[in-house]
């Protein structure tokens, strides 16, 4: 079901409508009307999504933008003024969200505003600048930026609803690869493990149940079958205690808790690209490199 397949093919499988792109079936979702007020709905819940997903304490008041702004620029020490960065980010965001609420506003009062109307552009001025400053937000983890998080209403402002749909659909099909590829790197971490059956049939199904919450919307009943899937599949994971052949001498108990460190922060890491709906590449890598580090040490 690879290559017989063209992008943007649509299929119903029991029930249940998707959308071929790159490898994978997604759940497909209708695309709605190209309004302002559309595109509105759509900002607010990208929004509320980014300040979700990213670390605490940077969604700044649009009106708090100035302040922001001017904290940034005194700040000199470059940890505090990574973290200031990140709460302008916020304030930029807010801001053109503000914005561009009012002109619909005026919208459904009968003003007319087209794509020269000055608040449209000031409002795509406040979203690009915040862009800009997003490379200083991280995960709520910790760990890398979400970039792609981030720029995702600056998208749904300037495309057609319907292209911001298909990129969606394709960052969707690259996070449901990547979540494939950790959970292949985390078997072959096992591959020496003798209840390693165990633990693949444990993974095999977190893997299955965390695509499945990459393609659906939190709006979609089916969350509430889903979602409590999930979480057990983790746990249970998270849980599991891997046995180690008593053949392997240098398996001291350094390695035995480097590997627990790993394979947890394996499961972690689907997790978060599971929620994002997009890649961690440097998460990724980094996990890898460490992966590789400890098989090293334990050939």
């Amino acid at each position: 079901m690879t290559e017989e397949f063209k992008n943007g093919t649509l299929h119903d499988f029991d029930g249940k409508p998707c959308i071929y792109y790159d490898g994978y079936w997604i759940r497909y979702y209708e695309v709605p009307e190209n309004t302002l007020a559309t595109k509105h709905l759509l900002i607010k819940a990208l929004t509320r999504r980014a300040f979700h997903l990213t670390e605490k304490g940077i969604n700044t008041p649009g009106e708090k933008l100035e302040d922001a702004r001017r904290a940034f620029e005194e700040e000199t020490d470059p940890y505090k003024k990574r973290i200031n960065g990140a709460m302008l980010a916020g304030a930029l965001f807010n801001r053109a969200s503000d914005i561009f609420t009012v002109s619909v506003e005026l919208a459904e009062k009968g003003i007319e505003i087209g794509p020269d109307n000055t608040l449209r552009k000031l409002s795509a001025q406040y979203f690009t600048e915040s862009l800009e400053f997003g490379k200083y937000v991280k995960h709520s983890s910790g760990a890398e930026g979400l970039d792609e998080i981030w720029g995702e209403p600056l998208k749904a402002f300037v495309q057609p609803v319907s292209e911001f749909y298909k990129s969606r659909y394709i960052k969707i099909a690259s996070a449901m690869n990547e979540i494939d590829s950790i959970a292949v790197r985390l078997k072959k971490l096992l591959a020496d493990c003798p209840n390693k059956p165990e633990f693949m049939t444990m993974l095999d199904d977190y893997t299955e149940v965390a695509k499945l919450v990459s393609e659906t919307m939190k709006r979609d009943n089916s969350i509430f079958k889903i979602w409590p899937r999930f979480i057990a599949s983790k746990e249970k994971l998270i849980n599991f205690e891997p046995h180690f052949p008593s053949s392997k001498k240098d398996y001291d108990r350094f390695s035995s808790l480097a590997m627990r460190g790993l394979i947890e922060k394996g499961i972690n890491l689907i997790n978060f690209i599971a929620d994002a709906r997009v890649p961690m590449i440097k998460s990724r890598a980094e996990f890898f490199a460490d992966c590789d580090e400890l098989q090293k040490l334990n050939p």
